[in-house]
């Protein structure tokens, strides 16, 4: 499952947006909590609809998110430091305030979304910066007794890191790939994560999103980097429609989807993951891996015994079934075609495992 951290400063209405992305019912209780809320959100994908009423199974499962949110002090980055929840998150949402409301007082007194934005990346830069010299200090003792090649490149590698974060850039702009970026993993640094800048619109600002969210998007414009807008106070006016009303309103304000399913999705995207089916009568159910995953891997997604008795993938592009209408015209019309371990799963493929049990 994909796990994301919502984290912005007081009243940015993040907690708000942490309770309509996962359905609570009540709002979260932050004030001097010390762990995170937790909640979990479905990933909004009209093909499951198509497919579910294609087999009509006995159950439908989407994909998920995970979303963790804790209130905190001036700011949520210093709390972060020591917050697993966020330590160990995919990516990190950071919701920043546009809406105007003189009842909700805004912590440096004035409204604006780039400064906001700055205040709390530069929480990261600095919590991040600690961990890395710890670090390294820590290194410099170890080559003086072992002096091996990966501890060498590790040593190169957050030597670079440090003068990222010295430089005031976040460790995402650093561009690491392969082993460098898994050389890090260990150290679950903050500014290393994706991340999705979450502007909270006033309702006057909705139907002209693009315009509104243009401030951010030179902040955000760098590599695993995103800005998505949304307006809280609309958003909890649609979650208490039914369906057809909620479309009517969010057809006359241009709207064509929630600005929930629009971070959700947003997080989907920005993490470079995908989905693949797998269907029937019993089930119809989406799966979350990441971009270039093969086959073989992807069946562990479902199960690690399938992955290690994996023999063959039978595998029809999503499109194609929907168009044909059923499992058995695809094959019929030899689009139901048989892939094995290293081929790459694309987004929307139905497979079914063929594997030794």
């Amino acid at each position: 499952m994909l796990r994301a951290g919502l984290i912005g400063l007081p009243s940015s209405g993040k907690t708000t947006l942490f309770q309509l992305l996962t359905s609570a019912r009540e709002a979260p209780r932050t004030q001097g909590k010390v762990e995170a809320n937790v909640g979990i959100s479905r990933v909004p994908d009209p093909r499951l609809d198509r497919f579910t009423e294609m087999f009509q199974p006995k159950k439908r499962v989407p994909a998920t998110v995970e979303f963790a949110d804790m209130a905190a002090g001036r700011s949520e980055a210093k709390s972060l430091v020591d917050v697993v929840a966020y330590k160990n998150a995919d990516a990190l949402l950071h919701v920043v305030r546009a809406f105007r409301d003189p009842s909700v007082a805004h912590p440096s007194g004035s409204i604006d979304p780039l400064r906001d934005a700055r205040v709390v990346e530069e929480e990261l830069v600095l919590a991040d910066l600690g961990v890395t010299e710890r670090r390294l200090e820590r290194l410099e003792k170890d080559l003086k007794k072992n002096a091996s090649a990966d501890l060498k490149r590790e040593q190169d590698v957050l030597l670079q890191c440090k003068a990222t974060l010295e430089d005031g850039r976040a460790l995402r702009t650093l561009g690491l790939t392969g082993d460098d970026l898994r050389r890090l993993r260990g150290f679950q640094l903050l500014s290393a994560k994706p991340l999705l800048l979450v502007l909270n619109l006033d309702e006057a600002d909705v139907s002209a999103m693009d315009a509104s969210t243009a401030v951010l998007r030179t902040f955000a414009s760098g590599a695993r980097a995103g800005v998505v807008g949304v307006c809280a106070k609309i958003e909890l006016e649609i979650s208490q429609l039914d369906t057809a009303d909620a479309s009517a309103f969010m057809s006359d304000l241009g709207l064509k989807e929630s600005g929930l399913d629009r971070v959700i999705r947003a997080a989907y995207d920005l993490l470079g993951y995908i989905s693949f089916f797998t269907v029937g009568e019993d089930e119809c159910r989406a799966w979350s891996i990441p971009r270039q995953t093969p086959a073989v891997e992807a069946a562990g997604a479902i199960h690690s015994d399938i992955q290690r008795g994996f023999i063959r993938a039978e595998v029809v592009p999503g499109a194609t079934l929907l168009a044909r209408g059923s499992l058995a015209a695809c094959r019929d019309h030899g689009e139901l075609r048989l892939e094995g371990k290293e081929y790459l799963v694309a987004d929307g493929d139905v497979i079914n495992f063929r594997h030794a049990t």
